[in-house]
């Protein structure tokens, strides 16, 4: 991960530095998000780790997977053609790509599921029901890396990533450490 953002450093390529950044964060956003539900449904969160992990951050993030999504927004701003405007089969590039990286990561979570490594509770989060998965459990990680990716401007970029980073810490310490739900 940190080779990953020491080569865009190197190059100067902040866009993609902060797109990678918005992407990661937004998967905090629903990490503690679904920490959350764990703790007011007193039953289960939508998706749960329960394979070895070398380190379990929250219910469903483990330190493995939050170096994926740190380096996956990077990944994904790179494959982007430069026009935001250019059209793929008619859909938007942003949206086509971003779509289609989100089928592509859903279709492993189901793998995950289907041998215990990931467990999924509820039936509108889960197996044959993966739309909800890939719009609210991917497709808008993507959206935002590119929204961040194309406003190009670093200054801008910076304020934006820095807002999504300053909520998130705000949010884990205090649905954390000061009232306990996660």
């Amino acid at each position: 991960m940190l080779y990953v953002y020491a080569q865009e450093v190197e190059r100067r390529r902040y866009d993609i530095i902060f797109a990678g950044l918005a992407f990661w964060l937004a998967d905090w956003v629903n990490e503690i998000a679904n920490s959350l539900i764990l703790h007011f449904t007193h039953r289960a969160a939508l998706w749960t780790v329960t394979g070895d992990t070398s380190y379990l951050i929250l219910i469903g993030l483990t330190i493995e997977i939050s170096f994926m999504f740190a380096i996956s927004g990077v990944i994904y701003v790179k494959t982007l053609p430069p026009d935001p405007a250019t059209r793929i089969l008619g859909i938007p590039n942003r949206l086509a790509i971003g779509l289609a990286y989100s089928i592509f990561a859903t279709g492993v979570e189901v793998l995950l599921h289907a041998t215990g490594y990931f467990h999924w509770e509820y039936w509108f989060w889960n197996v044959p029901f993966v739309l909800p998965i890939v719009i609210f459990g991917y497709l808008w990680f993507f959206l935002i890396a590119a929204y961040v990716y194309d406003l190009r401007d670093v200054r801008r970029q910076a304020r934006f990533v820095g807002w999504m980073a300053a909520a998130v810490a705000v949010a884990i310490v205090l649905f954390g450490p000061i009232l306990e739900w996660i």
